[in-house]
């Protein structure tokens, strides 16, 4: 496979500020771009707006992609779909609302526009991540009301639908073995492709929950002995940490906490990322053949702050273009997998800025611009191969 690669972003940074189509759409294109992705936060929720207003939404976007030549590649899910369990919710009524009444409402709107559809819309509550076998149930499920929804784009003829993978454990997929888990099992449920949203600031909450092992036990319970307190220190459920607690304390034998708390990791492998899911490099190598979206956003390599590519940013972050995209090539080189999804024919690389209520919006617009030509040194044209992309790389 040889994609086509374009360059997007998406206009959630619009949202509360310039929240008519023709205005982001101008905007927009004032930064360099044609290739949209529509947030449900700038006015295009199905709970919040309706079907009537929705038909007239539609209308207006297509009236301004048309005389301003743009083009919304893909829409996705917001803020509001974040802040809940959703589509894991413990009550089926619930999934059922979101699956049936959000979900397939914004994907009959993506089909109006010709767009592909993105989302991530649920998470475990904690009692799930506590038994292994209640979590098993749970991921059960969401493969279940997953592979509706892909049966539901190929019904209705979507180019493509997929999920946006995470970096913690109460809000899988967030490692890439776990990623490659649900898309294979949703596949193969739906019997129709179903793909992922790489999101490059999402790589960095992996490391809080890395593996623990004897050395990283041991010398845990001996700073606790001397006073430090327990930040950032993760044994997985809550009864390792009891144990870990108590072998501090000096309640408990630590040799006998230490083996029983390695058995306890052992029993939730749900819990704990590899190093591998750490890497941008490694997701992107791997998975990246399957992200018909990728999310850019420049990192601290610590958070997912969505900064900017400007110079000022660029000089402390730690994503680098040319490596995401020899990355992204690698993938396609891979062997095909029958158990995964097709290759996408496709990938918007889609800048995801956001800006906090207080933020400068001219500030903001700078760094797009900024952004948009440092992308643009590797991604000249909209809708080149990736191979032609990868010669460019090669010059350098």
């Amino acid at each position: 496979m040889d994609p086509k690669i374009y360059l997007g972003i998406d206009n959630c940074f619009a949202s509360k500020r310039w929240v008519r189509p023709a205005e982001w759409l101008k905007l927009i294109r004032s930064l360099g771009l044609r290739y949209i992705e529509a947030s449900a936060d700038t006015e295009c929720d199905p709970l919040y707006m309706g079907p009537a207003f929705t038909r007239d939404w539609i209308m207006a976007v297509q009236r301004g992609c048309e005389e301003m030549d743009m083009v919304v590649k893909n829409l996705y899910s917001g803020h509001g779909t974040y802040a809940t369990c959703g589509i894991s919710h413990y009550d089926g009524r619930v999934v059922r609302r979101f699956r049936d009444g959000w979900m397939k409402a914004q994907m009959d709107t993506a089909r109006a526009l010709g767009a592909g559809f993105g989302f991530f819309a649920h998470g475990f509550e904690e009692l799930l991540l506590q038994d292994d076998a209640r979590y098993e149930e749970a991921l059960d499920r969401l493969c279940d009301v997953l592979a509706n929804l892909a049966r539901y784009a190929k019904k209705i003829g979507m180019a493509y639908v997929g999920l946006e993978q995470m970096y913690s454990p109460h809000q899988p997929p967030w490692t890439i073995i776990g990623t490659k888990r649900l898309m294979r099992e949703v596949y193969a449920r739906a019997e129709a492709p179903f793909y992922i949203t790489a999101d490059l600031g999402h790589m960095n909450g992996q490391q809080y929950f890395a593996r623990p092992t004897e050395e990283y036990i041991r010398r845990n319970i001996a700073l606790a002995r001397e006073g430090h307190p327990a930040r950032r220190v993760w044994m997985g459920t809550d009864a390792a940490r009891a144990l870990y607690l108590a072998a501090a304390a000096g309640e408990t034998d630590e040799n006998a906490a230490v083996d029983a708390i390695l058995k306890d990791v052992e029993a939730h492998p749900n819990l704990f990322s590899e190093p591998c899911d750490w890497s941008i490099d490694a997701w992107m190598r791997t998975l990246g053949c399957y992200s018909p979206i990728v999310h850019l956003q420049q990192s601290d390599g610590k958070s997912s702050p969505h900064w900017p590519f400007s110079m000022e940013f660029n000089e402390k972050g730690v994503v680098n273009a040319p490596d995401v995209l020899r990355a992204l090539a690698a993938s396609f080189e891979q062997a095909d997998d029958p158990a995964m999804p097709p290759k996408c024919g496709e990938v918007v690389l889609t800048f995801e800025p956001f800006i906090s209520t207080a933020g400068c919006t001219a500030d903001l617009l700078d760094d797009m611009k900024e952004s948009v030509a440092y992308w643009r040194r590797w991604v000249p044209e909209d809708g080149m191969r990736l191979s032609e992309i990868s010669d460019l790389l090669k010059q350098e």
